[in-house]
């Protein structure tokens, strides 16, 4: 392909905090470089009806502390059908952009594996609060997501301990239980459902809590993952009626992708966002950039898209580890 000049930066698919983190990196890397670069505002939706915008060093000024996406997202229907990615592709011809860096999680890349065999060269960069992207250990927005978690429990246990319930708590992770596993065992959860794991309802949910009444506790969590069979509401009542202790569930929802992203969050985006633009300066397209075994990676894309997380020991040891510190 010829020389780059012109980089696109968009998000997609849902936000996640560190976002705007990562645009500014590959604002000021890109800048740095020598390259232009065009912020694609509301994802695939706003490459499609060429909504776009020169971004500067000043553009990014003040947003690595805000959660969101400055650039907005969207979910893109239009962009799963062939005139869809047409229409992209033009509208690349015509606002001269040569790459797009997209941040986002597996649907995005998806998309973005869609826009490469079309001719339209990408980076990814994973942006998912539910960090269920099988080729990186860490996707931006999953440290802030956490915390927000775990503050919420914090709370929801103390009304708990005061009124001696059992609290369901329903989490973001409707394919990956990360999210659930990490705030459960940090709040000091009895029970942690997952959508990796099968659930034994006696066994998993209502043995556990009798038992625990049994050694004189009067309050107990319950952290679900959204993506178990059974929804929060049913799995309140159905431990109601079987142990008959009062019991209320709370959908924490879209809370969890929202507000100041971590440190970490920041840094890890910031990280990515310079990998992104460094790969592209080397010549190397459809590739994307992950987090592994300590260090800031690449991979091809098709070979990213195609890896698949499964429960492996560690998230088996974890759950574990839960049953004995619920003790």
């Amino acid at each position: 392909m010829s020389k780059i000049k012109t980089i696109g930066v968009l998000t997609s698919g849902g936000d996640a905090p560190g976002m705007n983190a990562a645009i500014r990196a590959v604002v000021r890397a890109g800048i740095y470089h020598g390259y232009k670069v065009m912020g694609i505002k509301r994802g695939y939706t706003g490459l499609i009806s060429g909504e776009m915008e020169e971004l500067s060093l000043r553009t990014v000024s003040g947003i690595i502390q805000r959660g969101g996406t400055f650039l907005k997202t969207s979910r893109c229907p239009e962009f799963n059908t062939e005139k869809g990615i047409q229409k992209a592709v033009s509208m690349c011809k015509v606002f001269g952009i040569d790459i797009i860096v997209v941040i986002g999680g597996d649907g995005s890349y998806r998309g973005a594996l869609d826009l490469c065999k079309a001719g339209v060269p990408v980076i990814g960069i994973p942006g998912t609060i539910d960090n269920d992207i099988a080729c990186t250990d860490y996707t931006i927005g999953y440290d802030t997501a956490l915390n927000t978690v775990s503050e919420a429990l914090d709370k929801i246990k103390d009304t708990g301990y005061s009124h001696e319930r059992a609290s369901v708590l329903e989490v973001m992770g409707r394919h990956a239980g990360y999210i659930a596993i990490n705030t459960g065992i940090a709040g000091g959860a009895e029970v942690i459902l997952i959508p990796e794991k099968p659930v034994d309802f006696e066994k998993d949910v209502i043995k556990p809590i009798l038992e625990g009444r049994n050694r004189g506790k009067t309050d107990f969590s319950i952290i679900v993952a959204e993506g178990v069979e059974k929804d929060v509401p049913e799995i309140a009542q159905m431990i109601e009626e079987r142990t008959g202790i009062t019991t209320r569930y709370t959908i924490l929802g879209y809370i969890q992708r929202g507000g100041t992203p971590t440190v970490n969050d920041r840094v890890m985006a910031s990280r990515m966002g310079v990998k992104a633009v460094k790969v592209i300066h080397k010549g190397l397209i459809n590739r994307v950039i992950a987090y592994k075994d300590g260090k800031i990676v690449d991979y091809d894309l098709e070979e990213a898209i195609n890896q698949t997380k499964s429960v492996d020991e560690e998230i088996l040891e974890m759950l574990e580890m839960e049953r004995i510190l619920s003790l």
